[in-house]
């Protein structure tokens, strides 16, 4: 059911989205609320402990941290008030899922909840459209380059990324200029957000010039990493990295920054090539020895569509289908207590 109220960010709107949810929960009255995202986590675990006091048993709470916003994207003050909501949220929701260790340890470190509260299920997705046959990437891969103006024998190195902050865009441009000015090397942006013409009017893009390529918002993500020849990420933080998951199913050689559950899904020098979000360098000379050297390519191409299979949607079915079975077991022979 869709809450027309619902936004990222706050205002307003809220209090409508709040009163919709709790009608929602109170006329359904599910036995368990799983929510989603920063917002969605929010107002969905305050409607469910508003709504479900009838019988005196609300819904037993569980909520999925994809990643979190509890540090790089807010000012220090609006950080600690999001933290501290985070954490009375903490106390009533029975199960925090991470979908990574390394997402779960920074909860944890931050004061969210105790770490007995979590449990990690991986994140899953239908990698289905990122595994074709080779005839089939050849054709889409050309068909994207001519679109794009793109020649065939260029080398090209992707981002595809939300144009926000945290996802330090202008790293990748700076990094891009380190690589020099090799005309044969293409460099293209996939996405876009409220940095779009700050990022495109900045030095570093100018001096890339025609070789840097923006394509803006695009649903044909697969055809993109065929395109490319790398797929880099440049975040100071990630949950679960989607964007290396899906450019490694579809056999693309992956370069990121060493943050949140990146090192889950890339391992260095088999699948991948990470390094420390300082070192810009170090980033532009992995992209560089993935683009010179085919083997490292071929091995990183081979390596990362075999270890992407980790996190099909299979896998995360089965995860959520054990979780709640057990969760409805406990509270069915009284031995969940009420929240």
């Amino acid at each position: 059911m869709l809450v027309p109220w619902l936004r990222r960010d706050p205002g307003w709107h809220d209090l409508p989205a709040l009163v919709a949810l709790i009608r929602i929960l109170r006329s359904d009255r599910p036995q368990i609320v799983h929510t989603h995202a920063a917002k969605g986590g929010t107002l969905g675990r305050m409607a469910a402990l508003l709504a479900c006091r009838g019988d005196g048993r609300r819904a037993v709470l569980v909520h999925t941290y994809h990643g979190h916003s509890l540090s790089g994207y807010f000012s220090g003050s609006a950080n600690a008030v999001y933290l501290r909501v985070e954490r009375w949220l903490g106390r009533y929701t029975r199960v925090l899922i991470a979908v990574s260790d390394e997402v779960r340890d920074e909860l944890v470190d931050l004061g969210v909840a105790p770490v007995e509260k979590f449990v990690v299920v991986p994140l899953g997705l239908d990698l289905a459209r990122f595994t074709v046959a080779s005839d089939e990437r050849e054709r889409r891969r050309r068909a994207l380059r001519a679109e794009l103006g793109i020649p065939l024998d260029a080398r090209v190195v992707t981002l595809i990324a939300r144009l926000a902050p945290i996802k330090r865009v202008d790293r990748f441009l700076r990094v891009a200029h380190r690589l020099g000015d090799d005309p044969n090397v293409r460099f293209l942006i996939v996405g876009d957000g409220e940095l779009r013409d700050r990022l495109s009017a900045s030095a570093d893009a100018h001096a890339l010039g025609a070789r840097l390529l923006w394509a803006g918002f695009r649903r044909d993500i697969p055809a993109v990493c065929f395109a490319s020849d790398v797929v880099v990420l440049t975040s100071d933080n990630e949950g679960t990295p989607v964007s290396l998951i899906e450019a490694q199913a579809a056999g693309t050689p992956v370069v990121s920054t060493r943050v949140g559950g990146v090192a889950s899904v890339v391992r260095d020098g088999l699948t991948g090539f990470v390094v420390d979000p300082s070192d810009e360098r170090g980033l532009a000379d992995a992209v560089s020895h993935v683009l010179a050297d085919p083997g490292v390519a071929e091995r990183a191409a081979a390596g990362g569509a075999e270890s992407a299979q980790a996190f099909s949607l299979d896998a995360l079915v089965r995860g959520i289908d054990e979780l709640y079975r057990g969760l409805l077991g406990r509270r069915r022979s009284g031995a969940e207590r009420p929240n």
